[in-house]
């Protein structure tokens, strides 16, 4: 994405985690946001041998100071890792962080004689993307239209449900008033409005992914949990004990669907997740993973585990289609590692306001084209506004203009994709008597005949036959 683009976007994931300061990263480039002044490292020897060699290294080089490596938090924890002082956090502006860089090049003996990883950046991982951004802004649907995947008719059995545990921002107060979700279970929503009323930042986005998974697959027991409740991000070393959380609260699921994560310029996964994953490797839970919204073929953590070995049939990542079904939208991550694409443009769903209409700030955006270069009526032009629930766009001068959503929306990104793909795993599980959510991957996958093209690759796709493509219009050169 552009300088600019990437700029704002930091600004807003600062201001949702204010007592850590942060960096974009890596030092030359941003791909990523991190937690300046600290690295991770695994619990026990490893984590002595970072911090013993850190601070030898820190001894001898100009400008770092040895006395600032020290343990941050326990000796030990479920996540298997602990957080490492290396540097003043206040030290420097958010383009990065010299006292990371440091630590980690100090390790890069010990790390190429044992052939892995030992130390990493604390990276933040957020809702769909490093943009901690959907693919647009959510657009009010009038209740009386249809919700896109329409809800299939498959009946609901609770002999036969398929448990699905969604991990996301919480519930709207009034998520029941939806049909669909009289029966979900899970967390609410912390706060769902600012002093003025205003929707906060993300609210709603879980609420609108388990109705799509309603929608889909009817015939499952939906649980909600609000682990990326605060705007929807939240560093990694916290998210793996998040992830322990949620799973511990009712048990290891049949599939989680998961619209969250970060990309790390590495192919080896995140360290701070590294004991949750391989517990669920362990286990017989699917994760349905979102790919990300950077347009990027750079592994986005989790969903690119389904590319490791080992975690081919515990992991199923979810790249988002076009409108109309025939290529990737154009904000959707790509690549070998993207295991299947579904419909992730301009769906629609319940997100709030079924009680009351609620009001949602926006300013018209000056940038008028897809910040991807796509030629399409993308979802980054249309509509052409920002708010709160997304990115910071640059808006025009003035006050703000309002929405009001009553109920419906529509969203697009591959967080909307994930639910889908999870929803027609379930929905394999009950029309095939399937126990087995692996097993269903497996079968659905190879019994697709459906494809479509992403940046000129052939690639699986799953469209949910209650799903409606939308007309693509074409632009001219300079519209």
């Amino acid at each position: 994405m552009a300088p600019q683009r990437f700029h704002e976007q930091f600004e807003q994931v600062q201001r949702s985690m204010p007592d850590v300061p942060l960096a974009m990263g890596p030092d030359d480039s941003a791909e990523f946001f991190y937690e300046k002044g600290v690295v991770l490292a695994r619990d026990g020897e490893e984590a002595r041998l970072v911090e013993d060699t850190v601070r030898g290294h820190f001894a001898e080089a100009t400008g770092l100071v040895a006395d600032h490596v020290r343990r941050e938090g326990p000796e030990t924890n479920r996540t298997g890792v602990t957080r490492i002082r290396v540097g003043d956090p206040g030290h420097g502006d958010r383009s990065g962080d010299r006292s990371v860089a440091h630590a980690l090049r100090a390790m890069r003996e010990h790390e190429g004689r044992q052939g892995r990883r030992l130390v990493s950046r604390n990276h933040v991982v957020s809702i769909a993307s490093v943009n901690a951004c959907p693919g647009d802004e959510p657009v009010p649907v009038p209740l009386t239209g249809p919700c896109n995947p329409a809800a299939d008719g498959t009946p609901y059995d609770p002999d036969t449900a398929v448990a699905v545990l969604v991990i996301d921002n919480g519930l709207m107060h009034d998520y029941r008033s939806y049909p669909l979700l009289a029966r979900t279970e899970g967390d609410a929503q912390l706060k769902e409005t600012g002093d003025d009323g205003v929707l906060e930042q993300y609210v709603g986005h879980g609420t609108f992914i388990a109705g799509l998974l309603a929608a889909v697959a009817p015939n499952t027991d939906l649980t909600v949990r609000n682990t990326l409740d605060d705007a929807g991000a939240l560093l990694e070393s916290e998210f793996g004990a998040r992830l322990f959380e949620a799973v511990d609260r009712g048990g290891w699921p049949d599939i989680i669907s998961l619209s969250a994560g970060t990309p790390n310029g590495r192919t080896d996964g995140l360290l701070g997740v590294d004991a949750f994953m391989r517990e669920l490797r362990e286990q017989r839970t699917l994760l349905v993973a979102a790919a990300g919204n950077n347009a990027s073929a750079t592994p986005f953590w989790p969903a690119a585990y389904a590319s490791l070995p080992g975690y081919e049939d515990a992991v199923l990542s979810v790249g988002a289609l076009r409108g109309d079904g025939e290529f990737g939208a154009c904000f959707t991550n790509h690549g070998p590692w993207v295991r299947a694409y579904a419909p992730g443009e301009r769906l629609t769903s319940a997100l709030t306001g079924f009680d009351r209409p609620v009001p949602y700030a926006y300013q018209h955006s000056t940038y008028d084209s897809c910040r991807f270069g796509f030629a399409y009526a993308c979802t980054c032009q249309y509509p052409r506004h920002t708010g709160a629930l997304s990115e910071a766009r640059q808006g025009t001068s003035g006050k703000a203009d309002q929405v009001m959503f009553e109920g419906f929306a529509q969203w697009s990104g591959t967080s909307f994709a994930t639910p889908v793909a999870a929803g027609l795993v379930a929905a394999h599980m009950t029309a095939h008597k399937e126990s087995d959510p692996r097993a269903a991957r497996r079968q659905l996958l190879d019994s697709n005949t459906e494809y479509a093209e992403v940046r000129g690759a052939h690639v699986p796709a799953l469209r949910p036959p209650t799903w409606r493509p939308v007309p693509v219009v074409r632009l001219v050169p300079g519209a």
